[in-house]
């Protein structure tokens, strides 16, 4: 048997978080999404052991200043395109503003630490996002266009062949003929 999941990626990895803090007896506030403040001094043996245990789930403490802030950006990346409210908001100028750092130095930092651009990120997200909502989601892909601020199908279409070497219509056949062989078991 087979089931279809949709999940929040930042709702589940946030759960998991607060659990392995409250488990290691690690107090602390939520600040955002990728930012926690250690309320208490914590015996060292026991932040080692909670970050070892996140490890396994494929999370991470950053300690260098400039990877913190690449982790920043990626996180406020991934907020915008999840955001239906931010879907219209100039990617530079939110970036900027959020961060507030120029967007000429996030640009720079961004692409010396990850060896890509910001806007090649930006769009790996979107097509990620795209696969997860055809996959998860009845919405066709003209709305899933929309909501992820494309001005047509087609600028869609070419950004998603680009990146996975199908078309989204070629993707969603896939998923649609795995169902009906998962369905007929």
């Amino acid at each position: 048997m087979k089931i279809y999941i949709k999940f929040d990626f930042n709702m589940v990895c946030r759960k998991v978080l607060e659990n392995k803090l409250i488990e290691h007896n690690i107090k602390h506030k939520v600040l955002g999404f990728g930012e926690i403040d250690v309320l208490e001094k914590t015996d060292s043996t026991a932040f080692a052991a909670f970050t070892e245990d996140i490890k396994g789930y494929g999370i991470d403490i950053i300690e260098n200043q400039k990877s913190v802030l690449v982790q920043k950006i990626k996180d406020t990346i991934i907020e915008m395109i999840h955001s239906p409210e931010l879907v219209n908001v100039k990617s530079s100028v939110y970036l900027a503003e959020k961060l507030s750092h120029s967007y000429g130095y996030l640009s720079n930092l961004f692409s010396d630490v990850t060896y890509t651009s910001i806007e090649n990120y930006i769009i790996m997200q979107k097509i990620e996002y795209a696969k997860q909502l055809i996959v998860s989601t009845d919405l066709s892909l003209t709305e899933i266009a929309f909501q992820l601020n494309y001005s047509s199908v087609a600028h869609l279409s070419t950004q998603f062949k680009n990146a996975t070497g199908i078309t989204p219509s070629a993707f969603q056949r896939i998923i649609n003929k795995r169902r009906e062989i998962a369905n007929k078991k």
